[in-house]
Protein backbone atom coordinates (compact mmCIF):
# COMPACT_ATOMS: atom_id res chain seq x y z
CA UNK A 1 0.00 0.00 0.00
CA UNK A 2 1.27 3.75 -1.56
CA UNK A 3 0.21 6.65 0.71
CA UNK A 4 0.15 10.00 -1.14
CA UNK A 5 -0.70 13.52 -0.21
CA UNK A 6 -1.60 15.56 -3.73
CA UNK A 7 -1.68 19.26 -3.35
CA UNK A 8 -4.41 19.55 -6.01
CA UNK A 9 -7.68 18.19 -6.84
CA UNK A 10 -6.76 17.72 -10.58
CA UNK A 11 -3.52 15.31 -8.95
CA UNK A 12 -6.48 13.45 -6.94
CA UNK A 13 -8.64 12.60 -9.45
CA UNK A 14 -5.34 11.74 -11.77
CA UNK A 15 -4.29 9.17 -9.70
CA UNK A 16 -7.86 7.93 -8.88
CA UNK A 17 -8.36 7.12 -13.11
CA UNK A 18 -4.83 5.94 -12.87
CA UNK A 19 -5.65 2.99 -9.45
CA UNK A 20 -9.17 1.62 -9.64
CA UNK A 21 -8.35 0.14 -6.48
CA UNK A 22 -6.99 3.52 -4.91
CA UNK A 23 -9.13 5.44 -2.44
CA UNK A 24 -9.08 8.37 -0.68
CA UNK A 25 -9.40 9.77 2.84
CA UNK A 26 -10.64 12.86 4.80
CA UNK A 27 -8.53 11.85 8.58
CA UNK A 28 -8.78 7.86 8.17
CA UNK A 29 -10.86 7.80 11.34
CA UNK A 30 -13.13 4.61 9.46
CA UNK A 31 -10.34 3.44 7.54
CA UNK A 32 -7.40 2.33 9.41
CA UNK A 33 -10.18 0.70 11.81
CA UNK A 34 -11.76 -0.65 8.88
CA UNK A 35 -8.43 -1.95 7.79
CA UNK A 36 -7.42 -3.66 10.73
CA UNK A 37 -11.05 -5.39 10.69
CA UNK A 38 -9.52 -7.06 8.03
CA UNK A 39 -11.24 -5.05 4.82
CA UNK A 40 -8.60 -5.59 1.94
CA UNK A 41 -5.94 -2.99 1.85
CA UNK A 42 -6.16 -0.46 -0.80
CA UNK A 43 -3.21 0.24 -3.46
CA UNK A 44 -2.98 3.73 -2.72
CA UNK A 45 -4.48 6.11 -0.20
CA UNK A 46 -4.98 9.34 -1.30
CA UNK A 47 -4.69 12.02 1.57
CA UNK A 48 -7.12 14.86 1.39
CA UNK A 49 -6.11 17.16 3.99
CA UNK A 50 -2.97 18.79 2.00
CA UNK A 51 -5.35 20.41 -0.38
CA UNK A 52 -6.57 24.22 1.07
CA UNK A 53 -9.69 24.24 -0.63
CA UNK A 54 -10.85 20.68 1.30
CA UNK A 55 -10.04 21.78 4.89
CA UNK A 56 -11.48 25.69 4.81
CA UNK A 57 -14.28 26.73 6.89
CA UNK A 58 -15.38 30.34 5.18
CA UNK A 59 -18.82 32.52 4.70
CA UNK A 60 -19.39 33.62 1.02
CA UNK A 61 -22.47 35.83 0.18
CA UNK A 62 -25.00 33.65 2.51
CA UNK A 63 -23.82 30.42 1.84
CA UNK A 64 -20.96 28.44 4.49
CA UNK A 65 -18.40 26.29 2.26
CA UNK A 66 -17.11 23.34 4.87
CA UNK A 67 -14.32 21.75 3.39
CA UNK A 68 -14.80 17.99 2.75
CA UNK A 69 -11.84 17.44 4.69
CA UNK A 70 -11.86 19.92 7.50
CA UNK A 71 -11.90 18.44 11.19
CA UNK A 72 -14.83 18.40 12.73
CA UNK A 73 -13.12 20.04 15.52
CA UNK A 74 -12.58 23.10 13.09
CA UNK A 75 -16.73 23.23 13.04
CA UNK A 76 -17.06 23.16 16.39
CA UNK A 77 -14.50 25.71 17.18
CA UNK A 78 -16.38 28.00 14.47
CA UNK A 79 -18.51 30.07 16.53
CA UNK A 80 -19.98 31.75 13.91
CA UNK A 81 -21.10 28.67 11.95
CA UNK A 82 -22.21 27.57 15.52
CA UNK A 83 -24.94 30.47 15.92
CA UNK A 84 -26.57 29.69 12.36
CA UNK A 85 -26.14 25.73 12.56
CA UNK A 86 -26.13 24.65 15.71
CA UNK A 87 -27.87 21.01 15.53
CA UNK A 88 -25.35 20.34 12.49
CA UNK A 89 -22.73 21.50 14.50
CA UNK A 90 -23.53 19.55 17.47
CA UNK A 91 -23.62 16.42 15.46
CA UNK A 92 -19.91 16.98 14.37
CA UNK A 93 -19.06 17.05 17.84
CA UNK A 94 -20.60 13.69 18.29
CA UNK A 95 -18.16 11.82 16.06
CA UNK A 96 -15.71 9.99 18.08
CA UNK A 97 -13.02 11.77 20.95
CA UNK A 98 -11.72 14.93 20.86
CA UNK A 99 -8.58 13.43 19.81
CA UNK A 100 -10.51 11.55 16.54
CA UNK A 101 -12.13 15.07 15.76
CA UNK A 102 -8.96 16.56 15.26
CA UNK A 103 -8.55 14.17 12.31
CA UNK A 104 -12.27 13.21 11.38
CA UNK A 105 -14.85 15.27 8.69
CA UNK A 106 -18.00 15.74 7.35
CA UNK A 107 -16.36 13.94 3.99
CA UNK A 108 -15.57 11.24 5.92
CA UNK A 109 -18.30 11.02 7.83
CA UNK A 110 -20.88 11.32 4.26
CA UNK A 111 -18.83 8.94 1.90
CA UNK A 112 -18.53 6.05 4.96
CA UNK A 113 -22.12 6.01 4.34
CA UNK A 114 -23.05 4.00 7.60
CA UNK A 115 -26.60 4.38 8.18
CA UNK A 116 -25.81 5.98 11.67
CA UNK A 117 -23.98 8.58 10.22
CA UNK A 118 -24.39 11.54 13.22
CA UNK A 119 -23.82 14.67 10.80
CA UNK A 120 -26.25 13.38 7.90
CA UNK A 121 -29.60 13.68 8.99
CA UNK A 122 -28.54 17.46 10.07
CA UNK A 123 -26.68 18.23 6.73
CA UNK A 124 -30.46 16.63 4.84
CA UNK A 125 -32.44 19.18 7.09
CA UNK A 126 -30.81 21.72 6.21
CA UNK A 127 -30.50 21.07 2.65
CA UNK A 128 -26.98 21.00 2.51
CA UNK A 129 -25.37 20.03 -1.43
CA UNK A 130 -21.87 18.68 -2.20
CA UNK A 131 -19.57 19.35 -4.40
CA UNK A 132 -17.98 16.41 -6.45
CA UNK A 133 -14.97 16.40 -8.13
CA UNK A 134 -13.99 14.09 -10.29
CA UNK A 135 -12.56 13.11 -14.33
CA UNK A 136 -15.70 15.63 -15.94
CA UNK A 137 -15.09 18.48 -13.69
CA UNK A 138 -17.32 19.27 -10.59
CA UNK A 139 -21.03 19.17 -10.10
CA UNK A 140 -23.01 19.74 -6.86
CA UNK A 141 -25.25 17.16 -5.65
CA UNK A 142 -27.89 17.09 -2.57
CA UNK A 143 -26.56 15.47 0.20
CA UNK A 144 -29.42 13.32 0.69
CA UNK A 145 -28.46 11.75 -2.61
CA UNK A 146 -25.02 11.00 -2.12
CA UNK A 147 -25.37 7.88 0.25
CA UNK A 148 -27.12 4.85 -1.45
CA UNK A 149 -26.96 2.08 1.34
CA UNK A 150 -24.72 0.82 3.78
CA UNK A 151 -21.04 1.13 2.69
CA UNK A 152 -22.33 2.50 -0.51
CA UNK A 153 -22.22 6.08 -2.42
CA UNK A 154 -23.37 7.34 -5.63
CA UNK A 155 -19.79 8.74 -6.58
CA UNK A 156 -18.75 7.58 -9.71
CA UNK A 157 -14.90 5.99 -10.39
CA UNK A 158 -12.40 8.42 -10.10
CA UNK A 159 -15.09 11.10 -7.92
CA UNK A 160 -15.11 12.80 -4.52
CA UNK A 161 -16.46 14.87 -2.32
CA UNK A 162 -14.70 18.59 -2.45
CA UNK A 163 -16.86 20.70 0.03
CA UNK A 164 -19.94 21.03 1.38
CA UNK A 165 -22.42 24.01 0.58
CA UNK A 166 -24.85 24.83 2.99
CA UNK A 167 -27.15 28.62 3.09
CA UNK A 168 -27.48 30.78 5.68
CA UNK A 169 -30.85 30.35 7.16
CA UNK A 170 -33.14 33.02 7.31
CA UNK A 171 -34.40 34.63 10.63
CA UNK A 172 -36.66 32.28 13.04
CA UNK A 173 -35.26 29.48 11.51
CA UNK A 174 -32.97 26.95 13.29
CA UNK A 175 -32.02 23.26 13.55
CA UNK A 176 -31.14 20.25 16.18
CA UNK A 177 -29.64 17.16 16.27
CA UNK A 178 -30.58 14.42 18.74
CA UNK A 179 -29.23 10.96 18.91
CA UNK A 180 -29.08 7.85 21.12
CA UNK A 181 -26.39 5.45 22.26
CA UNK A 182 -25.88 2.71 24.77
CA UNK A 183 -22.79 4.50 26.60
CA UNK A 184 -22.43 7.98 27.74
CA UNK A 185 -20.54 8.81 24.78
CA UNK A 186 -18.06 7.35 21.63
CA UNK A 187 -20.73 4.68 20.49
CA UNK A 188 -22.77 4.63 17.63
CA UNK A 189 -26.16 6.08 17.06
CA UNK A 190 -29.26 3.45 18.07
CA UNK A 191 -30.98 6.25 16.52
CA UNK A 192 -30.31 10.07 15.53
CA UNK A 193 -32.95 12.86 14.64
CA UNK A 194 -32.73 16.04 13.28
CA UNK A 195 -34.75 18.85 12.56
CA UNK A 196 -34.89 22.46 11.03
CA UNK A 197 -37.88 24.49 11.86
CA UNK A 198 -38.72 28.19 10.58
CA UNK A 199 -41.56 30.21 12.99
CA UNK A 200 -43.83 32.84 11.25
CA UNK A 201 -44.44 36.45 13.41
CA UNK A 202 -47.10 34.91 14.75
CA UNK A 203 -45.07 31.88 16.19
CA UNK A 204 -46.53 29.23 13.90
CA UNK A 205 -44.26 26.60 12.12
CA UNK A 206 -44.15 28.17 8.84
CA UNK A 207 -41.88 25.29 7.33
CA UNK A 208 -40.07 21.92 9.10
CA UNK A 209 -38.15 19.13 7.97
CA UNK A 210 -37.20 16.09 9.57
CA UNK A 211 -35.01 13.55 9.16
CA UNK A 212 -34.28 10.10 10.71
CA UNK A 213 -30.48 8.07 11.20
CA UNK A 214 -29.89 4.83 11.85
CA UNK A 215 -33.81 3.53 11.05
CA UNK A 216 -32.82 2.73 7.24
CA UNK A 217 -30.65 1.84 4.98
CA UNK A 218 -30.08 5.90 4.67
CA UNK A 219 -31.18 8.91 5.84
CA UNK A 220 -35.34 8.99 6.62
CA UNK A 221 -37.37 11.98 5.71
CA UNK A 222 -40.90 12.23 7.74
CA UNK A 223 -43.20 14.51 5.08
CA UNK A 224 -45.84 13.77 6.96
CA UNK A 225 -44.32 15.25 10.26
CA UNK A 226 -43.63 18.28 8.13
CA UNK A 227 -47.39 18.57 7.42
CA UNK A 228 -48.64 17.68 10.62
CA UNK A 229 -46.58 21.08 11.89
CA UNK A 230 -46.63 23.58 8.93
CA UNK A 231 -49.37 26.11 9.53
CA UNK A 232 -49.56 24.95 13.64
CA UNK A 233 -47.97 26.51 17.02
CA UNK A 234 -45.43 23.84 18.11
CA UNK A 235 -48.35 22.52 20.83
CA UNK A 236 -48.50 18.91 22.82
CA UNK A 237 -50.50 17.89 19.95
CA UNK A 238 -48.64 18.60 17.54
CA UNK A 239 -45.49 17.30 18.63
CA UNK A 240 -47.59 13.57 19.71
CA UNK A 241 -48.12 13.52 15.93
CA UNK A 242 -44.98 14.22 14.66
CA UNK A 243 -43.96 11.66 17.19
CA UNK A 244 -46.30 9.03 15.71
CA UNK A 245 -45.38 10.01 12.35
CA UNK A 246 -41.70 9.50 12.76
CA UNK A 247 -42.00 6.25 14.53
CA UNK A 248 -44.06 4.85 11.70
CA UNK A 249 -41.45 6.36 8.99
CA UNK A 250 -38.50 4.32 10.63
CA UNK A 251 -37.64 0.30 9.08
CA UNK A 252 -34.71 -0.35 11.95
CA UNK A 253 -33.71 -3.70 12.38
CA UNK A 254 -33.67 -5.95 15.14
CA UNK A 255 -29.77 -6.38 16.40
CA UNK A 256 -27.85 -6.36 19.46
CA UNK A 257 -28.29 -2.77 20.15
CA UNK A 258 -31.94 -2.68 20.29
CA UNK A 259 -34.99 -4.49 18.85
CA UNK A 260 -37.31 -2.73 16.13
CA UNK A 261 -40.25 -1.96 18.35
CA UNK A 262 -37.66 0.27 20.55
CA UNK A 263 -36.15 1.94 18.00
CA UNK A 264 -39.10 3.20 16.48
CA UNK A 265 -39.96 4.38 19.70
CA UNK A 266 -36.85 6.26 20.11
CA UNK A 267 -37.49 7.61 16.44
CA UNK A 268 -40.69 9.41 18.08
CA UNK A 269 -39.26 10.30 20.93
CA UNK A 270 -36.29 11.89 19.28
CA UNK A 271 -37.86 13.53 16.99
CA UNK A 272 -40.63 15.50 18.52
CA UNK A 273 -37.22 16.49 21.10
CA UNK A 274 -35.26 17.97 18.48
CA UNK A 275 -38.82 19.50 16.73
CA UNK A 276 -38.90 21.25 20.27
CA UNK A 277 -35.32 22.26 20.42
CA UNK A 278 -35.16 23.69 17.31
CA UNK A 279 -38.21 25.49 17.41
CA UNK A 280 -36.96 27.01 20.68
CA UNK A 281 -34.06 28.26 18.76
CA UNK A 282 -35.27 29.34 15.71
CA UNK A 283 -37.99 31.61 18.94
CA UNK A 284 -35.39 33.23 19.40
CA UNK A 285 -34.07 34.34 16.07
CA UNK A 286 -32.29 31.47 14.91
CA UNK A 287 -28.98 32.58 14.11
CA UNK A 288 -29.63 36.12 13.22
Amino acid sequence: MRYVAPASIAEVVELLIGDPEATVFAGATDLVPQMRAGRPEPSVIIDLKKIARLTEVSLDNGTWRVGAAAPTSDLTDNAALAADLPGLVHAAGLIGSDQIQNRASLGGNLCNASPAADSVPPLVVNDARAVVAGPGGERTVAVADVPTGPGRTSLAPGEFVVEFEIDRPPARTSDAYLRLIPRTEMDIAIVGAAARISLDAGGNCSEATIALGAVAPTVVLVPAATEALVGRPISDDVLATVAAACAGAASPIDDKRGTIAYRRQVAGVLAKRAVAEAAGRAGNGGGR
